[in-house]
């Protein structure tokens, strides 16, 4: 009997994809930005799924039909460029999984009641659990796709609660009062970059769906993860535009909390809590996942010890976290070097697509090339000047 897309690791993988996206800062980020551009955000999103879909598709294609990890497949196309990417995987990873380990806290001390590090160690074990089981990758599927439903579902409830104006939202996706390039460019960067972009990727490798047989399944697989990940976005979006046309001011210190205050009382404040607990332990499972994957073809003991190095990678986070805090200053700057991970990325791979002694007999589609140069190009531009902002 032919097994639905839900049940196996095709789905796995999209989860995986869309909850390491969906992170404190995709919360943070969706609520400012609606409330900044109202019901013109929605063209933001339509625009931006358009964009993350291509750089998806690239990725996912290529890597898949190489069978061969990111790192591996930037070192033949040049020299030591694998490295290198494993090295701003890395940082950019760690950085990040230190905000995840933060929200996770907080997220649990709304819930609770608890100390925001109480909830940050609780919240280490109960990731560093996940791979300890013998069948990692299953339970990091069923884990991502869990809390993955969780997220929309409670979300969708806040939504409903908030009252949205649903015509004014459907006018302005598509007849927009303003665009903003800055914020298109900000939120294709939260949803595919850095190690983001190849956590699902590299999930189909290690359960073994790659290659160009398998070519159909890894691209639904793709497009499934950024559709997801911006359903989450759009009733998010939808929630918050609620709120704002109330005239309600979300404040600068947690505006998403407002929003699912405002919307659903007391319930609303926990139902906020769980989300963003729930957004934050995916991420710091997808972020550690992805982040150490990039590794692990440098050594074969890397590759032995494959699951222990998560472990200490996410306890190693948690840590830095205890001793001196979410270092906000590091990770805006490592978050500014984190953006240009995607152009890179995304660079050495297009041009692996023209080496025929990796892709014999696969001729990627040049529509889809182009759409990725055209992010490349596009992304590094918005990357150089978020660093020289900061440096």
């Amino acid at each position: 009997m032919k097994k639905s897309f839900l049940s196996g690791p095709l789905a796995g993988a999209a989860f995986l994809m869309a909850t390491s996206a969906i992170g404190p800062g995709f919360i943070t980020q969706t609520t400012k930005f609606t409330e900044q551009l109202k019901g013109s955000f929605g063209f933001v999103i339509l625009i931006s799924v358009l964009l993350d879909i291509g750089v998806q598709l690239n990725i996912w294609r290529l890597v898949s039909v190489s069978k061969m990890y990111a790192q591996d497949l930037a070192n033949k196309v040049l020299p030591g460029a694998g490295y290198f990417l494993t090295t701003l995987i890395l940082l950019g990873g760690l950085a990040f999984n230190i905000g995840n380990i933060a929200g996770a806290g907080l997220g649990l001390q709304v819930l609770t009641g608890c100390s925001v590090e109480t909830g940050a160690i609780i919240s280490c074990v109960i990731a560093a659990i996940i791979f300890s089981v013998k069948e990692a990758g299953t339970a990091m599927d069923i884990f991502a796709k869990v809390l993955g439903f969780v997220m929309i579902g409670l979300t969708l409830y806040v939504a409903f609660k908030s009252e949205p104006p649903m015509g004014e939202a459907a006018i302005k996706t598509f007849f927009p009062d303003q665009i903003n390039e800055l914020v298109i460019l900000t939120i294709v960067g939260g949803t595919v970059g850095g190690y983001i972009s190849f956590a699902g990727a590299h999930r189909l490798l290690d359960a073994g769906i790659s290659g160009k047989e398998n070519l159909a399944r890894v691209s639904k697989s793709s497009v499934s993860a950024i559709l997801i990940a911006s359903l989450m976005r759009t009733i998010l979006f939808i929630a918050v535009l609620g709120i704002v046309w109330q005239g309600i001011s979300l404040g600068n210190d947690n505006p998403a909390a407002v929003v699912f205050e405002s919307a659903a009382g007391r319930i609303g404040y926990k139902i906020f809590g769980l989300v963003l607990w729930s957004a934050a332990i995916t991420s710091v499972v997808g972020s550690a996942f992805t982040s150490i994957s990039f590794a692990r073809s440098i050594h074969p003991l890397l590759e032995k010890y494959f699951r222990h190095i998560i472990i200490a990678f996410i306890i190693f986070s948690t840590i830095v976290f205890l001793i001196i805090g979410q270092p906000v200053k590091v990770l805006i700057v490592v978050g500014a070097i984190n953006g240009l991970i995607l152009p890179f990325a995304l660079a050495i791979i297009l041009s692996a697509a023209w080496k025929k002694n990796i892709y014999a007999d696969y001729n990627h589609p040049k529509w889809l090339s182009l759409i990725g140069w055209i992010v490349v190009v596009v992304m590094t531009y918005m990357g150089v000047r978020g660093i020289s902002t900061w440096l």
